[in-house]
């Protein structure tokens, strides 16, 4: 994974694009918005749509494997390890709550990408040298997380970051208005689903917006990478 500009990864939730949990994946829209990630130079997909059964969420990773095919972006399964490597996705991003990375390093192909997402530095120090990456989060409030529940903010993303010397994604929260803190916390880029559906410009310019200012922040941070 690229460490010489920010990294970033667009997590896919057809819901929030439309379609109710309860009805088939809307496969022409999601592929419509992978397209449009792959073509403005979004790093990593991540495909997260949980509740869909294996068949489905098969087919919906083929197709998106297949319009990533020759570009740089990586085509990552959520948790489902079956279906990353027979879809023939670049690999597989476990829950916190999932089997241990070094379990899925030891039958996982050569040059499969293996991330995980944590909560707090003691997670990242567990896993991080059986892992390519981490997702931290809940960095920021969300809708679905408000101000009382468990967050890092900056300071926790600091603690992340500095316990391993694999790249970090901050997710939960991140804004345009808060890429250059999650910058400066010495984050490796971000990961999130709202940051990159601006209904008021297209995916493309808001990917460059957020690298420019993701990369600037990063600049002219002290923090210096693993």
């Amino acid at each position: 994974m690229r460490r010489d500009r920010g990294i970033l990864c667009l997590v896919t939730d057809r819901v929030q694009l439309g379609a109710s949990p309860d009805r088939s994946v809307e496969a022409g829209t999601l592929a419509g918005l992978a397209r449009e990630a792959v073509d403005a130079g979004v790093d990593v997909i991540q495909i997260r749509e949980r509740d869909l059964d294996a068949a489905a969420l098969l087919d919906l990773a083929g197709a998106i494997v297949e319009i990533a095919r020759g570009s740089g972006t990586d085509v990552v399964v959520n948790d489902r390890l079956d279906v990353a490597i027979a879809s023939g996705a670049n690999g597989v991003h476990l829950r916190a709550d999932s089997v241990a990375p070094a379990a899925v390093g030891a039958i996982a192909p050569a040059g499969f990408l293996i991330g995980r997402s944590v909560h707090g530095a003691s997670e990242a120090r567990e896993h991080g040298s059986a892992v390519d990456y981490l997702i931290a989060g809940t960095v920021f409030a969300t809708p679905s997380k408000p101000a009382e529940s468990r967050l890092l903010f900056r300071r926790g993303l600091e603690e992340i970051v500095g316990a391993v010397r694999v790249p970090v994604l901050a997710i939960g929260g991140v804004t345009m208005d808060r890429v250059s803190e999650v910058a400066a916390a010495g984050a490796a880029g971000v990961a999130g689903i709202r940051l990159f559906l601006n209904r008021a410009t297209s995916m493309r310019t808001s990917v460059k917006a957020i690298r420019e200012q993701f990369d600037r922040a990063r600049a002219a941070s002290s923090f210096k990478l693993n």
